[in-house]
């Protein structure tokens, strides 16, 4: 296998740091590694893999040479740089939202489109992470007994909202034990006009506003879900909360199949087995997936896995990730690897 320079967008942030660690720990074929970043942490030394990397600061020029660079450092950076990247000839793969919704550029989840890769003209676009999650655990089922709607409530942790709100959580858990008040700065989101403490709390914003009533988290994964799945009819609903979890994403998942006559039973084995998820539902010695022992793990982990009492072709069920992994970092270097098996 022909071995490839990549590089990484954002090298100093929480992705960039686990998307560097992935590349290593999967073996992944490089020939050479460049960390870019901000002027400001240009300069910064990261050890990885037994070598020291200097992170750059990111300019045009940086793609010079480049095979497959990573992008992670916001929206406005990718928007920028990515154009420059591809017109040196590297691919790019997008983990912000800067190009999720642009027709002509594939959003990929690896065990559930691979196939749209064939038709990327440079830019690659990584799913938001509470999409990746959900659409990788309903693959096996959309496959086996089709899937034509879509109700979820997220339960977010605050690492995906970066260092700062997982900084801000542990010094307002210390403000509480003292019982001063908590100043909050970062959330629900660093654009609203408020700002709420989020430990020992629970905030149903994650985002901005749009006019439906609905933040722009959710619209997310309304819409990513239905282009990932192909299917523009599928009814998708979703409600994003924020709670004082450092890492790992759950979500609470409604669905309704197309065939008749499915079972808990066939929902389950449809899942085990499936690329990248992990069943445990086993109510009766307390076994279902939590973001406490899912973090710094790989898969998707499903559990609660329950009939509607109401409708004959309604499931209920529970998925959670790490966030920082499968949601993002992982995904991406998953990316990387179809496209060179491709």
């Amino acid at each position: 296998m022909n071995k490839v320079n990549v590089a990484i967008v954002g090298a100093t942030g929480a992705v960039g740091t686990k998307i560097l660690e992935k590349l290593i720990e999967r073996n992944f074929p490089v020939q050479s590694i460049k960390l870019l970043a901000s002027k400001r942490s240009a300069g910064t030394e990261i050890a990885a893999g037994g070598f020291n990397y200097i992170v750059e600061e990111t300019v045009p020029e940086s793609f010079e040479g480049i095979d497959i660079a990573f992008f992670s450092a916001g929206g406005s950076i990718s928007e920028k740089f990515a154009p420059e990247a591809v017109k040196r000839g590297a691919v790019v793969i997008d983990n912000t939202s800067a190009f999720r919704m642009v027709e002509d550029i594939p959003l990929v989840v690896p065990e559930v489109n691979a196939q749209a890769l064939s038709n990327h003209a440079g830019i690659i676009a990584n799913p938001n992470c509470s999409t990746i999650q959900m659409v990788a655990a309903l693959q096996p089922v959309k496959e086996k007994f089709g899937l034509s709607r879509i109700i979820v409530s997220t339960y977010q942790a605050v690492s995906g909202a970066g260092a700062e709100a997982i900084d801000e959580l542990g010094s307002q858990s210390q403000q509480f034990e003292g019982r001063v008040a908590n100043e909050a700065e970062i959330l629900p989101s660093a654009s609203a006009a408020k700002h709420y403490p989020i430990a020992f709390n629970a905030i149903p914003q994650i985002d901005v506003f749009d006019a439906s009533g609905y933040t722009l988290e959710e619209l997310k994964m309304m819409n990513e879900t239905k282009k990932i799945f192909g299917d523009y009819e599928m009814s998708v609903t979703a409600t994003c909360v924020r709670l004082p979890v450092v890492t790992g994403h759950s979500e609470s998942v409604y669905i309704e199949v197309d065939q008749e006559g499915v079972t808990v039973e066939d929902i389950r084995a449809s899942m085990e087995g499936a690329p990248g998820v992990v069943v445990q539902d086993n109510p009766a010695q307390q076994l279902y997936p939590m973001p406490l022992f899912a973090e710094g793990k790989d898969e998707v982990f499903v559990g609660r896995i329950r009939k509607d009492p109401n409708h004959a072709g309604g499931f209920h069920m529970w998925i959670v990730s790490d966030n920082l992994l499968k949601g993002a970092a992982l995904n991406s270097v998953q990316i990387a690897e179809q496209l060179i098996r491709q």
